[in-house]
């Protein structure tokens, strides 16, 4: 589980090694951008939620907030995230490494478009105290991600 499971799954593209890992948490927003030096909003964090029954993915940068009324419009229900006790057994990776790769089967995910502001960000790996520096090309490839959503409000 966690990053072992991470690093094999990013082991077939040849990019375990630009893995991550820090001597201390970086299992929030803030912790993570800490750890690396950067802006908050250069974190790309994943959020896990129930839709129809499936478990959902939205990764979304740092400094955006989820908007339940364009959550609404897009998913046709309303944001409702995973409890902490259900990641591992619905998503694969447990709170403060929730990340889009190496999840489990059926498990969407979505980019909101609050990350392409940025060049590059910087998502968990599957720990507490990882992340992994992706262009934005980068992390739609390895994301496998169906498409890009607006779900989320940008702070002013």
């Amino acid at each position: 589980m966690g990053i072992e499971r991470v690093r094999q799954y990013f082991k077939q593209f040849g990019m375990e090694d630009k893995i991550l890992e820090f001597p201390v948490s970086s299992a929030t927003v803030e912790l993570a951008a800490k750890a690396l030096g950067c802006d908050e909003a250069h974190i790309a964090k994943t959020l896990a939620f129930m839709v129809n029954g499936k478990a959902v993915l939205v990764v979304c940068a740092g400094d955006a907030k989820i908007n339940n009324s364009k959550f609404k419009q897009v998913f046709n229900t309303k944001a409702k995230m995973l409890k902490p006790g259900e990641l591992i057994d619905l998503v694969g990776h447990s709170v403060g490494g929730v990340c889009p790769f190496g999840v489990n089967e059926g498990v969407l995910v979505y980019l909101d478009k609050s990350l392409k502001r940025f060049t590059h960000v910087y998502p968990a790996c599957g720990s507490s105290n990882s992340a992994i520096k992706l262009t934005l090309p980068e992390i739609e490839k390895y994301s496998n991600y169906i498409s890009y959503v607006d779900v989320t409000t940008i702070p002013e």
